[in-house]
């Protein structure tokens, strides 16, 4: 990470779903962040949320009588063209990489929607109420839908020009399941530092991966990315790099030599809940330094400050290499 973290402390990674119960839409918040590191990890999760993650979609539709799209049939009110339009909006979860073949047989007088195609036990369909075609009196449809597993785009011309296939009508393929995504940038404070960042992340998908495992997969295929180009055998200036361990060694080093003028770190960058944080606070304690100088037996004296406020500061000091005075030390 920056070496700026070592300052301010480990962003936090908050989620916050949109509506309760509904893993599809959900908002990330990461602060606080360097300046300019909030537009570059947004940009780029945005990016590849919305170009590279896997997803099912239809690619090829077979209907019986039919030659091409540009056709109708008697008694069916959409065109042929208008029920590919419509094919193009379902919302598919498909586990296995095997294309399938779902089927739709049907006679009027129905109203046909998603809910019947015949799929297998590979494939679920997500939006059952989707709108397919309206069938009149006497009017019947045998459709072969094709189903595929992929990422990005399929144009349906080029695939057409690679396997023309009689009677099979091939498919703009959308697979991406992110139906939307946008960043926010805002200005984010640690003690005395004003010019850092807050990345807000908002991630809506079709329910193929819900928000977190989608924003997950962004992430890690990221990573595998920027991994092929580092070695974690040769670390570049080292120096500038955010090292938290040697950044605790160098506080316990400096407790050691009792400096001439005694350093003030914020209480703030260890991210502390906001009740333990304002009883520390209220206590006259606002620094990590004077912070390792209390006593169990001394943090238990404020007000407001619980078992649960101890037991944080005790795991948050320990993430650190720092520990709270000795009972037996006096203060």
């Amino acid at each position: 990470m920056h070496i700026i973290q070592e300052e301010i402390g480990l962003p936090t990674f908050a989620v916050s779903p949109v509506k309760k119960g509904d893993d599809r839409h959900a908002v990330f918040t990461i602060a606080p962040l360097p300046p300019g590191y909030a537009m570059t990890l947004g940009n780029g999760l945005r990016r590849v949320l919305l170009s590279s993650l896997p997803g099912a979609a239809v690619t090829s539709v077979r209907i019986g009588g039919v030659q091409h799209e540009y056709t109708t049939l008697k008694g069916i009110r959409e065109s042929i063209l208008d029920i590919m339009l419509n094919l193009k909006l379902l919302q598919l979860r498909k586990h296995s990489k095997t294309p399938e073949v779902i089927t739709l047989q049907a006679k009027g007088p129905s109203v046909i929607t998603a809910a019947d195609l015949n799929v297998t036990s590979d494939i679920e369909v997500l939006n059952p109420d989707l709108h397919l075609m309206t069938l009149e009196k006497g009017a019947s449809i045998d459709m072969q839908i094709t189903v595929e597993k992929g990422v990005g785009y399929a144009s349906a011309s080029e695939r057409n020009k690679k396997q023309n296939e009689p009677g099979l009508i091939y498919i703009d393929a959308i697979f991406t399941p992110v139906v939307k995504v946008r960043f926010d940038v805002d200005a984010a404070r640690v003690g005395q530092r004003t010019d850092l960042e807050k990345l807000t992340l908002d991630v809506q998908t079709s329910g193929s991966l819900s928000a977190e495992e989608a924003v997950q997969f962004a992430s890690q295929l990221l990573q595998s990315y920027f991994g092929y180009f580092g070695s974690e055998k040769k670390v570049v200036e080292p120096e500038f790099i955010a090292d938290f361990s040697r950044t605790a060694a160098q506080h316990v080093d400096d407790a050691s030599h009792t400096p001439m003028k005694e350093s003030y770190t914020p209480i703030e960058i260890l991210n502390f809940s906001p009740r333990t944080l304002n009883a520390l606070i209220n206590a006259g304690v606002g620094s990590i330094e004077q912070l390792t100088k209390c006593t169990e037996a001394t943090l238990s004296n404020f007000r407001g400050f619980g078992a649960k406020a101890l037991d944080e500061v005790k795991r948050t000091l320990g993430d650190r290499a720092l520990k709270l005075a000795d009972d037996n030390l006096d203060v």
